[in-house]
């Protein structure tokens, strides 16, 4: 190891150190926040020291508590992945790597596989337990209080029974606890957040956490509206829910804002967002409203323990739409007779991903609005100038799409907004000894860039290639053509192939697939037309770690300056400004920094980066023919008729040390690889789930 290999080591892991330190000072505070502890002698004590100073006044110390914290530890995350990036593959297969990663290996084992919470592992329920330990103690502490404290006498002063005084005090505790729910609430859905990355998740692998947090925090804060409307009438003081207070909490924009959850709430359940996709996803747009009425509800300086989060979020969203304005040139298509199609835009050779990454696709010509997610099947080393994406028509836009191209040959461009890729920062495929891909449909679309990906290393690499099995079931022969995109249109790569497929169709006892009839497109895109690029360039962790911190310092020296010459000389504790009007400052404060901040990052990346390139690559979908490396498969590929995988038998038995098993597909199939990989089951065997059933 060299002296720069040595000194990127140490700063990794003084990194990873003052990040547990943050991480563990956060988690004591949120442990002591409900405690009568924290709020006598050390809430006490930090705002006799910074509560009282004219820059941030009584908000600064949240903001020094709970989103300083946080914003410091999102950019060392991104420190710590831009260094990560740089290690070598022959450096991840040495031996004390590998070590690392087999104890590790335990962790990631299906513990759950049934149930309302789908398929959960070891380290799932690991810090689902904390979280929820987190909440009930938050609960007793808050209950405990509410009990010792509200006694017939302090009851009576006020004119309330003793009930009444008690369910009073429950209504506060539950909105306090559904803000720590709602602390949490956004960190899954930060795409491209460091703090995702950095223990190994993903944004699509995320989405389950976003959910089950989601449902929480509708929960208590429904059970904390309608307590207090259960109060207010029986106290006679139904006026109370119009009332907008001036500097204290706002009741009416609390109830806005629950209005607001509880239609987004109603459409996330199954039976409705399966039904209604449109209705889901037009209405989680309302997230704006729901946190703008929350914040005007319960004030700045509440509201600054849940915004840490949201801060994040908003960069990535922001982020995200300046991708999203540019058209991306997309070169050509190939239509496959299991209304299916493969399409293919010219990439920035610059612009590298992780296989089973995904990419957000827009097509105005479809829906000026929806966003769709679909699996890269081609690989950024292998294929330098190509991005793939292989789309299955299941839904309504899909099928549009489909019946689009499939219908006719005239379309000479098609334009086509994208948001990503976002997948994992790193894989760990070379750790295996074997894979085995077990893939149900469209499903085996991330393990095609699996495939290319590991056709890339063995070619390039001394490391020795996992043996790989690839296990797809499929309804129709037709559906077999898929497997014709497994293989880049490459001569050079045979060689370098060790797989065995074993692909099932189910509902045919023989063949109707017709080799010949996958159709290529090949498109003239506008001069206009950009290739996919890295919205913030090659180094874009650093990049992001200096949006973050730059932007939360330009908004704390925002809020800084008008606190300290336009509220306090004119407030000066009188409380002259209203709540909502010092909320709005924050929230401006917050929208410049950002939108200031990632725009200087991304047009200058763009001018210094992304140069234009006008070739067209060519040779993307030509036909299927004797002589494609797709027919190079057909020794290892043994095609079973009338018949479904027996996974036990496939799965169970299987030799080495270390066999990775991935499956993507149904619901069912997922939950039965889990129950074979589960914690009871042999040890080689390490499962891995791929799920996009958002």
């Amino acid at each position: 190891m060299g002296l720069g290999e040595m000194s990127k080591e140490v700063t990794m892991k003084v990194i990873k150190f003052l990040m547990m330190a943050i991480l563990m000072g956060t988690i004591v505070i949120w442990i002591m926040m409900p405690t009568s502890t924290y709020r006598k002698i050390w809430l006490t004590s930090m705002r006799a020291k910074l509560g009282k100073t004219t820059n941030f006044g009584k908000p600064g110390v949240n903001l020094l508590v709970y989103m300083f914290p946080m914003i410091l530890l999102a950019s060392l995350g991104c420190i710590y992945l831009h260094l990560k990036k740089q290690t070598s593959v022959d450096q991840f297969r040495s031996g004390v790597e590998r070590k690392k990663r087999e104890k590790c290996s335990a962790l990631r084992r299906p513990m759950l596989v049934k149930g309302p919470l789908g398929i959960v592992t070891v380290t799932e329920l690991m810090f689902l337990t904390m979280f929820m330990a987190l909440l009930l103690w938050s609960l007793t502490n808050y209950f405990y209080f509410t009990f010792v404290t509200v006694t017939p006498q302090s009851a009576a002063i006020h004119g309330d029974k003793l009930w009444e005084a008690r369910l009073d005090s429950v209504a506060v505790r539950l909105g306090l606890a559904g803000n720590i729910c709602l602390a949490f609430l956004f960190y899954p859905v930060s795409r491209g957040s460091s703090l995702l990355a950095v223990v190994g998740l993903t944004s699509e692998s995320s989405i389950k956490y976003h959910i089950w947090v989601g449902h929480l925090v509708m929960i208590l804060i429904t059970s904390h509206g309608v307590c207090y409307v259960i109060y207010w009438i029986s106290t006679n003081q139904v006026y109370q829910m119009l009332e907008w207070g001036r500097t204290s909490i706002s009741n009416l924009a609390g109830e806005i804002a629950l209005v607001v959850g509880l239609v987004m709430w109603t459409t996330t359940f199954p039976a409705i967002r399966k039904r209604f996709f449109e209705a889901f996803y037009y209405t989680h747009h309302l997230y704006i409203v729901f946190m703008l009425f929350f914040v005007f509800h319960v004030g700045i300086s509440h509201s600054l323990i849940s915004l840490p989060g949201f801060y994040i979020f908003v960069v990535d969203r922001f982020l995200r739409f300046l991708q999203s304005r540019n058209n991306v040139k997309l070169v050509s298509a190939r239509v496959l007779p299991c209304d299916t199609v493969e399409l293919n835009f010219s990439k920035n050779p610059m612009l590298m991903y992780s296989p089973t990454s995904i990419l957000f696709v827009k097509i105005p010509s479809i829906s000026k609005l929806q966003w769709h997610p679909f699996t890269i099947t081609s690989s950024s080393k292998l294929e330098p100038e190509k991005l793939s994406v292989m789309i299955k028509g299941q839904g309504k836009w899909s099928t549009k799409l489909y019946q689009m191209l499939s219908s006719s040959d005239q379309i000479d461009r098609l334009t086509v907004s994208i948001e990503g890729p976002y997948g994992p920062t790193s894989t760990d495929f070379l750790r295996h000894d074997s894979l085995v891909m077990v893939s149900g449909g469209s499903g085996i679309t991330p393990f095609i860039s699996i495939i290319r990906d590991l056709i890339y290393l063995s070619s390039t690499s001394t490391c020795q290639i996992p043996k790989m099995t690839l296990i797809c079931a499929f309804k129709h022969s037709s559906d077999l053509s898929m497997l014709d995109l497994i293989l880049p249109i490459s001569s050079d790569i045979s060689s370098f192939l060790d797989i065995q497929i074993k692909a099932f169709v189910t509902r045919e006892t023989e063949s109707t697939h017709n080799k010949n009839i996958i159709k290529p497109l090949c498109f003239k895109p506008y001069v206009s037309d950009q290739p996919i690029s890295p919205i913030l360039g090659p180094n874009s962790w650093l990049c992001l770690a200096t949006i973050l911190s730059s932007s939360f310092m330009i908004f704390i020296i925002i809020i800084g300056i008008i606190t300290r010459y336009h509220i306090y000389p004119i407030d000066q504790g009188l409380n002259k400004y209203t709540s909502a009007y010092k909320s709005i400052i924050y929230l401006l404060a917050i929208s410049v920094s950002v939108v200031a901040t990632s725009s200087i990052a991304v047009f200058s990346n763009k001018k210094q980066y992304c140069t234009k390139n006008d070739q067209v690559v060519e040779g993307l979908s030509p036909l299927v023919t004797e002589s494609s490396p797709q027919q190079l498969l057909s020794q290892s590929t043994s095609i079973h008729y009338g018949e479904r995988p027996n996974l036990n038998k496939l799965l169970l038995g299987l030799k080495g040390s270390s066999v990775g098993v991935f499956v993507c597909g149904p619901r069912k199939m997922r939950q039965e690889v889990a129950k074979i990989c589960s914690f009871r089951s042999p040890e080689n065997l390490q499962f891995e789930s791929i799920s996009f059933s958002w």
